[in-house]
């Protein structure tokens, strides 16, 4: 079978991968703190007992845009935004610690600090745990501060502090799931220099419309590619036919 076949196989194949990388981005246009993904496939020559004679199409690992979204002013106390680099450590669904820049915090019903999605905040020894109060303030450091239930309004306590940190980019990665991991596992180290915006929520920082022509493109080379192993196709069957004859 002519090798064109495995060339453009492998090539379609890349797309598609390329084409879900640029779809997530574009469903997560509106979602809060969300970083771009990025999509990259390079030519990979063969190797074995042989001298390589065909290059195919293999991906790499995506990287990330790290870069700063918009900051939108919505007012409510609970809405914070990072001002430059940093991260909000939260506690992932397996129980171990990741970071987010959605900063649409709230409480639940058994006063746990948690993001928009649910995660646990996490703070000095833990997840954030805010006792009844009647108002409740984040300073610009992390620190929460409340006026507990009962008490005159200049009755203000400190609770916790938010735990903010702010690794080297090189040094990681975005998970499946969508929250950033340092890579090899440890958690990162408290970063007394990062500094949030209350009254501020961060948007995507994805661009709809060069997501939306990616997408495009890649469809484009798509059909190419499946042209080409049609191509192929029909070309083996000629040859046989040839064989046949003679």
């Amino acid at each position: 079978m002519d090798k064109a076949l495995y060339i453009s196989m492998s090539g379609a194949k890349q797309s598609m991968l390329a084409q879900q990388a640029h779809s997530n981005n574009l469903a997560n246009v509106n979602t809060t703190g969300f970083k771009n993904d990025f999509a990259q496939a390079r030519s990979m020559p063969v190797y074995g007992e042989h001298h390589p004679t065909r290059a195919y199409a293999m991906t790499e690992r995506p990287g990330t845009n790290f870069e700063q979204g918009p900051l939108n002013e919505t007012g409510r106390d609970l809405d914070v935004a990072i001002k430059g680099d940093g991260w909000i450590a939260v506690q992932a669904p397996d129980g171990s610690e990741a970071y987010t820049r959605a900063g649409d915090l709230q409480t639940d019903i058994n006063g746990i600090l948690r993001t928009g999605s649910g995660l646990a905040v996490l703070g000095n020894g833990g997840p954030v745990s805010i006792p009844p109060a009647a108002s409740m303030e984040l300073g610009a450091d992390g620190t929460i501060s409340i006026v507990p239930l009962g008490q005159t309004p200049d009755a203000i306590a400190e609770v916790d502090r938010i735990k903010l940190v702010n690794p080297p980019r090189d040094q990681i990665e975005k998970g499946l799931d969508g929250l950033i991991r340092v890579k090899g596992g440890d958690p990162a180290v408290v970063d007394a220099d990062v500094r949030l915006e209350s009254g501020f929520l961060e948007a995507s920082n994805v661009n709809a419309v060069d997501s939306l022509t990616e997408i495009l493109s890649l469809a484009r080379q798509y059909e190419l590619h499946v042209k080409v192993m049609s191509a192929a196709d029909e070309n083996s069957e000629a040859a046989a036919r040839l064989l046949q004859i003679s």
